[in-house]
């Protein structure tokens, strides 16, 4: 939270000598305050006062770390509660648990399973973001193997799950290089477990079954000089999870609660498939950082991956492709001539429709302020004069022989104006980006043998 003028001016040595050329302590402390200048221009600042100042600026929730170069993930600095006073800032970490109880050939098939959940939707690739290796029943040198498997066969961020040091130690000598988020510190076990996590500059999980000795744990272990870290608010009962999960948020970014003002870890407790995403889909809408689940089919985590997808994206921001014309396989003159908003969802949805009907096509997309089809039209960001403008700046014209363009069959009042103002052939699509397939394939073909006819 920032620091009033006042609450600054506290902090100086109210000497108004004049050093930072303002001629009063409270003239600087207020240009500090409106972030016109910074602290360091008074040369007489104490350390102290720097530190907190510092501290007051930082982001209610610390921005962690976990992986390295370009495999890292940052998890947490949200600023609020809800997305539409601002947005939330970085997306929930998927982790997939692995047990060290697989044989080879079960690990070989786990990961070879995990490393293909990547998926591209609306032109961008989701995929889950780590692999949590679960120490169940082994001894250190088989937790170190079984660590020194995983991360030759995947490049994913790893979550080391195990509560003894000694067995953590012997794991992290294999991947402490990775930058592990190391699991979990415990009123039993924190000061080992945060000493690790100090030599081998490693993110550390915090455990607790109260929120009040989650907050005293997170300070004992900032003493010892881990300050990444990521908190378990402890149930794994999905009500009392939430209920949780929001305190936290709540505490962080509206009360700038310190000791709690880290990103968080959670996970599931569902053993049936349907039932684990959909605890797994609430945690990513309120407020898990990292969710750790079972799930590793890509029916399962397809799902979860496109609800995190809508929940991150800016509501104030509209999610847009650029409006130009598309060329979709093979084209020639006599492919056909789609017209769509620029809407990401829209545009994708009937490119792939097009992908999938194995017909060459043209796409025209127009800017629509990134807007669907019935939205854009009922708030008068698209007609028939601006489909037709943009079918004119795109050129397409000259990229086609048969004059026809095909329009959504959810504004099939653009037609008469396209032919009467236009002079285009119009042929009415149809509503459901679904039938496109069948559409090219049945009626598209069908029109174009009677207009050769003709």
């Amino acid at each position: 939270m920032a620091l009033t003028g006042l609450q600054i001016y506290k902090l100086l040595p109210k000497t108004n000598c004049g050093d930072c050329n303002f001629p009063t302590c409270m003239a600087f402390a207020m240009q500090v305050a409106a972030k016109k200048v910074a602290l360091n221009q008074c040369p007489h600042a104490s350390e102290e006062a720097r530190a907190e100042l510092a501290e007051a600026s930082a982001p209610p929730m610390k921005l962690v770390t976990i992986g390295t170069d370009h495999n890292k993930v940052e998890v947490g600095q949200e600023t609020v509660l809800f997305r539409h006073k601002e947005k939330f800032h970085h997306p929930t970490g998927i982790a997939v648990l692995v047990e060290d109880t697989l044989t080879d050939s079960q690990l070989d098939d786990e990961i070879s399973s995990i490393n293909k959940l990547k998926f591209t939707r609306v032109g961008e690739e989701i995929s889950v973001n780590f692999v949590a290796l679960q120490h169940k029943s082994t001894t250190a040198r088989d937790y170190a193997n079984l660590t020194e498997k995983v991360v030759e066969k995947s490049d994913f961020p790893l979550i080391l799950i195990c509560k003894d040091p000694s067995i953590m130690e012997s794991a992290l000598k294999i991947a402490g290089n990775r930058k592990p988020l190391l699991y979990a510190a415990t009123k039993k076990n924190y000061e080992k477990m945060a000493s690790l996590a100090k030599e081998f500059n490693c993110p550390l999980a915090v455990y607790a079954e109260s929120l009040e000795e989650l907050a005293a744990l997170t300070q004992d272990v900032k003493k010892i000089g881990v300050d990444e870290l990521v908190l378990d608010p402890g149930s794994r009962e999905p009500k009392t999870a939430l209920d949780n999960l929001t305190r936290l948020r709540r505490l962080a970014v509206e009360k700038t609660f310190r000791p709690v003002g880290y990103p968080t870890i959670i996970f599931t407790g569902e053993s049936d498939s349907f039932q684990e995403i959909i605890q797994a889909s609430t945690y990513v809408c309120k407020y898990a950082n990292i969710v750790a689940l079972s799930a590793k089919t890509s029916w399962q985590i397809l799902p979860l991956l496109t609800v995190r997808q809508n929940i991150y994206t800016d509501p104030q921001v509209p999610n847009a492709v650029e409006s130009r014309l598309y060329e979709i396989g093979a084209v020639t003159p006599t492919s056909p001539l789609l017209v769509t908003t620029n809407f990401s969802l829209t545009y994708f949805t009937v490119e792939s429709e097009v992908e999938n009907s194995k017909v060459p096509a043209y796409i025209c997309s127009v800017d629509t302020e990134g807007m669907g089809v019935l939205n854009a039209y009922a708030g008068d960001k698209w007609s028939a004069e601006k489909a037709a403008k943009t079918l004119e700046q795109q050129k397409a014209r000259e990229k086609i022989s048969h004059n026809t363009v095909i329009i959504p069959g959810l504004v099939a009042v653009f037609r008469a104006e396209l032919i009467d103002e236009f002079g285009w052939d119009v042929l009415v699509g149809p509503e459901d980006a679904a039938r496109i397939p069948s559409f090219l394939k049945n009626e598209w073909k069908g029109y174009m043998s009677k207009k050769e006819q003709r």
